[in-house]
Parts: structure tokens; C-alpha cells; sequence
């Protein structure tokens, strides 16, 4: 048996932090409450397997190192200028009072005043991981609403970042602070600042390019990888900064490289797996017999943490140059605290100014902080109802104009796009062409900028991952449109539109032919695969000019489109595809009847639509079945879609009657 700790205590780590994760997101809580049990399940307080507390801590300084490199790429100088207006005095004003409050609150308890200062701080950062995955849960990252919160929580994790380095320098000094070490340390730290801003700045960028250029993606993931670690060591051991702050401003430098979305990409697998270690670290060091015998303590924390720091955003929103419901989501996503917390939690712990139960105090107040976030996003409605009732307070807090709609609260009758790659972005202009309805669900931040530069509804989210195709409207929509390259992502979002809305026709992407099958068999009406599509149309055009006959040709097609289409029970279908593109040969227009129609209930013999508009009815399409040459005693049910024949002024005319005309004007012709 080989002896491979550290191998045991990854794997049990990551193996009941998939259980716990998995979990939590089925109850509908985040994740990060699965992984922090997960590690109260394996900590040294439980009387199950115990993992090496110590080895599982340095894995998760990984996990810190990836979480603030990836919070520097995704750092923005100009978006945080567009809401500095509010989100700079608010994140200030917030932190302090929230600071103030969580002291006064230890000092009732005893505390020291330094342990009482760190919980304090501790308290007043919010979790950037819950709040971006709440903002997108709801639909609000890329509202005005969201990006006000987003300002307001970098500066928060700005100010979070100046405290990490000044720490040591105080927690050194003791109770009689040095103020010559204070401003060495301070020295030191703004020398690493301006050596990694105006020299790495230069040559960081240049350095990815060229990495870039010799097509090596294993070579470039290196690259990124000793830039992001190499940085936080190098800035602790030589600057003596935390490797917080180091990997920090690592990211924020290849953010300013044109390769920085490609960064963090290849990124991502690795922030992710560490950041796993890091909550399964931070969850082993709670102590829950201390918890529970001190839950009135756990309770009086949380409650300052949901509802105080709520209550602070909502009053500082009086006086903030900001619409009543941006206050109101800022307050719901702030109501918790995460990452930045445990990180100066474990700072203060690590230099003697909190002791391992207080830390699970601090601890304690995210698990359950962190768990209700999702309830107070669903409470926004009601407190704005509640508060419209108090003129007074209503008029501070929203004199500074409306509100502003979510995306899709206007929309309806209207056409959901998933995904914005190659194949989206041909759905989107035709849509936009032809002026229907339509709104776009991506999880790529730069295509969302476009797309609302143009003035087009979007919704910022990962339809297979997340919350947000619940705000895109389904029930209301007319249709469906899945355009992700990867199925199995594909398969998710069909599922989760299938809940939402069990009558939405749906149109789906299929990458291989065997997911042509199963993206049917979970309820896509068409599913397309686009490369045999194109292949089919490349071969059609190729043996038209070698001089076959177009029967011949069709023929070919046909076989080609029944061997990766066809689903044994599916003859039907394969029949109407035949008409669709038989009636693109033939110009046969169609018309789906609606249940209000004027023809709706009648036989085609009563509707008499030829001998009133001049266009010839030459089939029906009916569910999935076809009917060519309908008799006249057949009746017309509404969601029937009537294929006419005719010229454009006959087909207007029909379009009119079956559309447009009153009931009563319709004549039974017997």
C-alpha cells in the first residue's frame, strides 16, 4: 500500500465536497454551503474521517491565490468610474458602520478590542462569489441594478486588500504600534504595487503575446499559471505583502492584455478545484459543539450580517444618487459574507488576533448569511411593496428617478436565443431583421456588451448552470432556439425550459447524431445539426453542377437526412420536415391558427378562404402530422398551421381573415 496523504486528503476533500455541493444546489442553495459542510464533515471536530487539517490548508492557499487573480482580471477601471457615484460613498459608509456595529456587539461579549476589530471588518466584506451567482441567478448582472452592486463590492475588496497588507504591520507592533515598521510596510507594498503596475504592465502582456504566437496551449497555461502563483509568492517572500494582494495584482495587469478572456478561460478549472479546497478548509475549522452552545451569539451575528447590513444599504440608498430598486438589490446581494471574510478571518487568526473559536463564529455567520442570500433576492418585491406604503421614506429613497426595468419584464411573444456563438448570432440578426421580439441568454461578458450596445435584451447567465432562464419569460415566449456548441449543455437548458414552460416549441442544436436522438426524446420539436446541414447543401450544389437530376438529388438527400434524423416512431416527423422544404420550392405560405380565430372551429367548406381571399388551401400541418390536400369537411382546430397558395395580394387577404377578423364576420357558407 502506498503511503500518499496528501493524495487521501485531496480526494476525500474534493469527494465530499461533490456530495455537499450536489446536495445544497438540489435543496436550491449555493454551493458554497455544501463545501463549507463538507469540510465541518471531515474537520478534526468530527467523529467521522478526519482530514489532515494542515495539508488541506495549504492546498486551499491555491484556491485564495486563484480566487484574487481571477477577481484582478475581471477588475474594471472604467465600469467602476460609471458608478462611482454610488458605489465608492456607499461601499465606504457601509463598511464602516457594519465595522462599528459587529465591535460594539463583541464588546457586549467580552471580546478583546482587537478580536472585536477583526470580526467587525470581517463582517463588512461580501462574498464576490455569491453575489455575482446571485445577481446572475436573478437575472441582474448586467442590469444597472447589478453593476451598481459589482462597483460598490470591488471597492469593498479594494479596501479588503489594503487592510491584508497593513495587518501584519499593526498585529507586529503589538499593543504599541511602531509607526516607523507601519509606514516600512506600507513602503514595501507600494513599491511592489508601482513595480507590478507600470513594469509588469509592459511586459506581462508582451510576454502572453508572444507565448501566444508559438500555438502552445500547454505552453500558455503554463505561462499563466507560474505568473499568477510565481507573483504571490514573490510578493510575499520579497515584499512581505500577502499573497492575496499578490495575486491580485497579477490578474489586474493581464487584464489589461488583449488575451485576458483567454487567461481566464484556461483559468477556470483551477480557480474552481481550488476554491473547493479553500471552503472544505475554511468548514474544517468550525467547531459545532461551540456553535451550538453558543447559538444565541451564531444567531445575534447572522442577523446583524442579513438584516443590519441590509438595513444600512437601504439608509445610505436615501441619500445616494440611486433609484429605489438598485438600493434594494444592493442590500439583498450584500446581505452575507464569504471569501474575503474567512480570508482576513484566517489573516487575524494566523497572527494571534482571533482564537480558533471565534473564528468559527465568523465562519458560522457566512454558513447561514450565505444560505438565506437566495430568499432575500425573492423578498425585493414585497419590501418594495411594503415600503411604497411609507410615503415618507419612500420619497428619500427613490427621488433620484425610476426604476428601471429587468431585462425581459417587458417582453412577450417574443424569442429566446440561447447562445450568442456563430449559429446565435445568424438567429439574432434574421430576428432583428424581420423585427420580432427577441432576447439573448449568454454567458460570454463581452458578447453581452455588444449585444446591449445595440440596444438588444440580454440576460448574462449560463442557461445549463444556472437560475436565469426563469427570467427570460418562457410561458410568454413564442419559441426556443438552443445554440450552444456543447450538448450536454444543450441537454440541461432543454430540461430546465421543459419545466419552465411545457408548451414552448423548442428548436435545438445537436452536435454529434447521437444527440440528434436525444435532444427529441427530451422534447426538442426540431432538433438541427448544423455541420450535416451544411454538408448536405455543399453536396446538393456539388452533383446539381455535375448534372444530376434534381429528383435524384433530393432522393439522396432524403436518405442522408432519414439515417440521422429518423427515430423509428418518428415517421411523422420526418414527413413534415419534407414539406417545410418542399413549401420553400413551392412558396406556400403558412398561418398557425390561433384559439381566437374567426375560422377556428369551422370546416374549410364554412371558412370558405378561397372563395373569399383567392388563395387555395393546400395543406394543414397538425401537430406532427401532415394533411395534403384537405377535404372540406375538414375542420379547422386551433395551433393548426394552414399552408396557402396564392398571390401576394390573396395571401394578405387570407392573412387578414384568419388573423384579424372578428368573429361575427365570419359567414357559414352551406
Amino acid at each position: 500500500m502506498h503511503d500518499v496523504p496528501l493524495l487521501i486528503n485531496i480526494v476525500a476533500a474534493l469527494g465530499v465536497a461533490f456530495l455537499g455541493g450536489t446536495l445544497a444546489r438540489r435543496i436550491g442553495l449555493p454551493t458554497i454551503v455544501g463545501y463549507l459542510l463538507a469540510g465541518v464533515a471531515i474537520g478534526p471536530f468530527s467523529p467521522a474521517f478526519v482530514g489532515d487539517v494542515e495539508t488541506i490548508s495549504q492546498l486551499a492557499e491555491l484556491g485564495v491565490i486563484f480566487l484574487m487573480f481571477g477577481v484582478g482580471i475581471h477588475f474594471s477601471l472604467r465600469d467602476l468610474w460609471q458608478v462611482r457615484s454610488v458605489a465608492l460613498p456607499g461601499a465606504v459608509v457601509q463598511m464602516l458602520c457594519a465595522s462599528a456595529l459587529g465591535f460594539g456587539l463583541t464588546r457586549l461579549w467580552g471580546w478583546s478590542v482587537a478580536s472585536g476589530l477583526m470580526l467587525g471588518i470581517a463582517i463588512s466584506v461580501a462574498s464576490t462569489v455569491v453575489l455575482l451567482r446571485g445577481l446572475m441567478d436573478n437575472g441582474l448582472l448586467n442590469t444597472r441594478h447589478g453593476q451598481v452592486a459589482v462597483g460598490w463590492l470591488v471597492l469593498e475588496d479594494l479596501a479588503s486588500v489594503l487592510i491584508l497588507v497593513a495587518l501584519p504591520a499593526f498585529a507586529a507592533a503589538g499593543p504599541n504600534v511602531d509607526a516607523q515598521q507601519v509606514v516600512w510596510a506600507l513602503v514595501k507594498a507600494g513599491a511592489f504595487i508601482a513595480l507590478m503596475l507600470f513594469v509588469g504592465g509592459r511586459v506581462v502582456p508582451w510576454m502572453l503575446m508572444r507565448i501566444a504566437h508559438t500555438r502552445s496551449r500547454e505552453l500558455f497555461i503554463l505561462v499563466i499559471l507560474v505568473l499568477s502563483l510565481g507573483t504571490a509568492i514573490g510578493s510575499a517572500e520579497l515584499f512581505g505583502v500577502s499573497l492575496a494582494l499578490g495575486a491580485f495584482l497579477a490578474g489586474v495587469v493581464i487584464s489589461e492584455s488583449p488575451l485576458s478572456h483567454q487567461v481566464g478561460a484556461d483559468l477556470l478549472p483551477f480557480r474552481e478545484a481550488f476554491a473547493v479546497l479553500f471552503f472544505v478548509s475554511v468548514g474544517m475549522l468550525v467547531n459545532p459543539v461551540y456553535l451550538v452552545a453558543n447559538a444565541g451569539q451564531v444567531l445575534a451575528l447572522t442577523g446583524l450580517i442579513v438584516v443590519g447590513k441590509s438595513a444600512i444599504t437601504l439608509l445610505l440608498g436615501t441619500l445616494l444618487p440611486s433609484p429605489a430598486r438598485t438600493a434594494l438589490v444592493v442590500a439583498a446581494g450584500l446581505s452575507q459574507i464569504g471569501e474575503f471574510s474567512f480570508i482576513i478571518g484566517q489573516a487575524g487568526l494566523t497572527l494571534g488576533l482571533l482564537d480558533r473559536d471565534q473564528y468559527s463564529l465568523i465562519l458560522a455567520g457566512a454558513l447561514l448569511s450565505i444560505t438565506l442570500n437566495p430568499f432575500m433576492y425573492r423578498l425585493i418585491r414585497p419590501l418594495e411593496s411594503v415600503l411604497r406604503r411609507l410615503p415618507g421614506f419612500w420619497q428619500r429613497l427613490d427621488k433620484h428617478g425610476p426604476e428601471l426595468p429587468l431585462p425581459g419584464e417587458t417582453l412577450s411573444d417574443h424569442v429566446v436565443v440561447v447562445g450568442y456563438g456563430r449559429v446565435g448570432r445568424h438567429v439574432v440578426e434574421v430576428l432583428r431583421a424581420l423585427s420580432v421580439p427577441h432576447l439573448v441568454v449568454d454567458s460570454d461578458a463581452t458578447r453581452i456588451e455588444q449585444l446591449e450596445r445595440r440596444g438588444i435584451p440580454t440576460l448574462f447567465g449560463d442557461a445549463a448552470n444556472s437560475e436565469v432562464l426563469s427570467h427570460a419569460r418562457l410561458p410568454r415566449a413564442r419559441v426556443l432556439v438552443i445554440t450552444l456548441p456543447d450538448e450536454a449543455a444543450t441537454e440541461m437548458t432543454l430540461m430546465t425550459a421543459r419545466r419552465l414552460a411545457p408548451d414552448l416549441p423548442i428548436i435545438a442544436r445537436a452536435i454529434t447524431p447521437a444527440g440528434v436522438n436525444q435532444l427529441a426524446e427530451l422534447g426538442a420539436q426540431d432538433v438541427i445539426h448544423p455541420e450535416l446541414e451544411g454538408g448536405l447543401e455543399i453536396v446538393r450544389h456539388t452533383l446539381l453542377r455535375l448534372g444530376f437530376p434534381i429528383r435524384e438529388v433530393q432522393k439522396y438527400a432524403d436518405a442522408v437526412r432519414r439515417e440521422h434524423y429518423e427515430v423509428s416512431d418518428r415517421v411523422e416527423q420526418h414527413a413534415r420536415r419534407q414539406f417545410m422544404e418542399a413549401a420553400q420550392i413551392l412558396e406556400i405560405t403558412l398561418f398557425e391558427l390561433a384559439k381566437d380565430s374567426p375560422v377556428a372551429g369551422l370546416t374549410l367548406a364554412e371558412a370558405d378562404i378561397r372563395g373569399r381571399t383567392g388563395a387555395s388551401v393546400v395543406v394543414i400541418l397538425r401537430g406532427q402530422q401532415v394533411l395534403p390536400n384537405p377535404k372540406s369537411h375538414t375542420i379547422l382546430q386551433p395551433g393548426d398551421s394552414i399552408g396557402l397558395i396564392g398571390n401576394e395580394g390573396q395571401i394578405a387577404e387570407a392573412e387578414r381573415l384568419i388573423t384579424q377578423a372578428a368573429r361575427a364576420e365570419a359567414t357559414p357558407v352551406s
